[in-house]
């Protein structure tokens, strides 16, 4: 039911949705912006994008629920869910910073199935299915060869709200800022985890973020042959609101060492 007709049927609705962003970006009126929470942004684009996917996936599967950033369509308690975030990356998408991307996850409870992240800009659709690999397109995608800290390009995401662990990420960040060879922060998880997946970033880590965040990116890295934790170095990145992704054991227990010192 999942092989290869599901996935193309996945990606023809994503890329359908990433061409309905794309026009409205052209005229995108700012002054439409809503505010859900502290610096939590909400527009007409991501609300209509997440009902154009809700509506092109439900066919493909069945019963199956939906988990959605904008908390349209209805989540099962059990079996299959879609976990999708029709806009990561809104305010980049707001002030016409060109990093954004859909993400589109399956899961059976909590079991990752296939995920999409399309990033709109560049026109890239990242995709993988459980235990098939990880493609950009139609390429295979891997993840960085590279075992060394000092060689190491990371990213992450800075707090933008419930800073409780303020003080914690910042040390984190500086320890990892003066091991590594840089850290970016592009202002979507889900691109964060895709280049993880394909090898542009080496690592990733951030907190505070939600299921639709890091569904779909999540499985891309362990399909690329990366590994994917939470703090505790256990697996509750789905969920917990922590996600630590590296492209080998080595780099994840060097950036797992630093997290650990100041998170736990």
């Amino acid at each position: 039911m999942y092989k290869k007709i599901v996935i193309q049927d996945v990606i023809k609705a994503v890329t359908e949705v990433s061409d309905f962003i794309t026009r409205e970006a052209q005229a995108f009126d700012a002054n439409k912006v809503m505010i859900k929470e502290l610096n939590s942004l909400v527009s007409y684009v991501d609300q209509q994008a997440e009902l154009m996917l809700i509506e092109k996936l439900t066919p493909l599967v069945p019963n199956a629920g939906f988990l959605a950033e904008e908390g349209q369509g209805i989540q099962n308690a059990e079996g299959y869910n879609w976990i999708i975030d029709p806009l990561d990356g809104t305010t980049n998408f707001v002030h016409g910073v060109p990093v954004f991307a859909i993400s589109v996850g399956l899961a059976h409870n909590k079991d990752l199935i296939l995920g999409v992240v399309y990033e709109v800009c560049r026109k890239e659709c990242f995709w993988a299915i459980s235990g098939q690999g990880a493609f950009l397109w139609d390429k295979p995608i891997k993840t960085s060869r590279n075992n060394t800290l000092s060689n190491a390009l990371l990213a992450t995401g800075f707090p933008y709200q419930k800073f409780e662990h303020e003080g914690a990420f910042w040390n984190t960040f500086s320890e990892l800022m003066k091991n590594c060879r840089g850290l970016r922060r592009l202002g979507s998880a889900a691109v964060d985890l895709a280049y993880t997946a394909c090898g542009r970033f080496d690592g990733f880590f951030e907190y505070r973020l939600n299921a639709w965040d890091v569904a779909a990116g999540a499985l891309l890295v362990k399909e690329a042959g990366g590994l994917v934790t939470d703090y505790t170095g256990k697996e509750n990145y789905l969920f917990g609101g922590e996600i630590l992704a590296a492209c080998n054991p080595d780099i994840h227990k060097a950036m797992l060492n630093s997290i650990q010192k100041y998170y736990l």
